[in-house]
This record gives C-alpha cells, sequence and structure tokens, in this order.
C-alpha cells in the first residue's frame, strides 16, 4: 500500500469510452489485507484481460462483502449531469465523493487514495459533512496502491457487464473506446434506433459520439 494506513481507495471505468456508463468503485484495505490481495493478483485493472477482471471481482465481493461500494451513472444519467455540470472532472469529482461518503457510513476511516484527475478542490468541495473529516491523497498512477487497483477491478466488472447488457439489447457488439470501430457500430445504431436513442447508449458530449450523430 501507499500509506501504511487503513484507507480507501477509489477509481473509475468509463471515463474514456464512449459506449456505456460512468462506474466509480471505493474499497477500504486495511493492512491485514495486503498479503490477501497480492495472492489473488490485484493491480491496476488496464493491465488485466476482460476475462480475468470478471473473476477478480467476483473474489473481491466475496472478500470486502460491506467494505466496497459503487456508483453506477448510466448514460442516460450521465448526459443530464454533464448537461448541468458542464465538466467532466467535476462529475467524476461527484463520483468518488458519493463512493467515500457512502463508504463512511459503513466504516471508520481517515485517508482516501484517489488518481488524480483534475483539481483537487474538485473532490473536496464536492464532499459534504462527513466526508470533509477524511484526509483526501490525491497523486498520479494511483492504481499503484492495493486499495485503488481493488477498486479499478470492482469498477471495471460492472463497466463490462454493463456494456454486454448493452450489446444484447441493441443486437450489435458494442465496443470499448472511441475508436473508428466505435464509430462504425455507432452509425448502425443510428440508423437502426435513429439519432435520439444515442444517448440512452453514449456520452453525447464525446466528439466520436458528435461524429456518429454527424
Amino acid at each position: 500500500m501507499l500509506i501504511p494506513h487503513e484507507h480507501i481507495g477509489t477509481d473509475e471505468a468509463g471515463k474514456g469510452d464512449c459506449f456505456g456508463p460512468l462506474v466509480i468503485a471505493g474499497v477500504f484495505v486495511e493492512p491485514g489485507d495486503v498479503a490477501k490481495l497480492q495472492e489473488m493478483g490485484v493491480t491496476d485493472s488496464k493491465k488485466i484481460s476482460d476475462a480475468k477482471i470478471k473473476r477478480l471481482a467476483a473474489k473481491l465481493r466475496l472478500y470486502f462483502n460491506h467494505r466496497y461500494n459503487l456508483v453506477f451513472i448510466n448514460p442516460e444519467k450521465y448526459n443530464e449531469l454533464y448537461t448541468k455540470i458542464a465538466n467532466l472532472n467535476k462529475l467524476l469529482a461527484w463520483g468518488h465523493a458519493r463512493v467515500i461518503e457512502n463508504l463512511l457510513q459503513k466504516v471508520n476511516c481517515e485517508y482516501a487514495i484517489i488518481d488524480k484527475f483534475g483539481q483537487e478542490k474538485f473532490i473536496e468541495q464536492a464532499l459534504m459533512k462527513q466526508g470533509r473529516q477524511i484526509k483526501l491523497i490525491q497523486i498520479p498512477r494511483a492504481e499503484q496502491d492495493l486499495a485503488v487497483a481493488a477498486a479499478s477491478i470492482l469498477a471495471r466488472d460492472v463497466f463490462l457487464t454493463k456494456l454486454e447488457e448493452l450489446s444484447e439489447k441493441y443486437g450489435l457488439t458494442i465496443p470499448k473506446g472511441c475508436n473508428e470501430r466505435v464509430k462504425d457500430i455507432g452509425r448502425q445504431l443510428v440508423v437502426k434506433y435513429g439519432q435520439e436513442e444515442m444517448g440512452k447508449i453514449a456520452k453525447l458530449h464525446f466528439k466520436t459520439t458528435q461524429e456518429i450523430m454527424g
């Protein structure tokens, strides 16, 4: 762990993906958890295959029980919030703050580690009374910390599951990322279901989504 104290680690999935939700997860880790997490092979989710993510996430949910929390923002809600907030980093801060506060209702904790994605004041301002008592540590590449790495796996698992559900619903394999494959599938979705449906599938402020919709 990056600090020798029990702490909350948070991370998100779906931030850079045109399709699918934004998912923020948080995990409360104690020093006694380190050996078990290392034994499981917990590391930054970006270094783990999708198949292994699912297996690891199942183990983590069982192991942590009440010591983790997830905030899931589906595309429709995401677009509604972005219209109001108009800043991705502030939207991320809102999600991370909610996860931290939800966990603080279950555990006593003084520290939280978060991957630095914007101005530190964004999360501080998004926290309410209970959350403002915690010491926030915002650093680049925070996934080096086992709590953050575990959170990244849980968030990624939910994101992948929701993409699979969208694929089943719309009869097309909905891809990750913001590449040419995404544009191709997006145009097929527009032809089949109309532009108005994109607000239920994609993040509308993304340049890729705007290119898809013409």
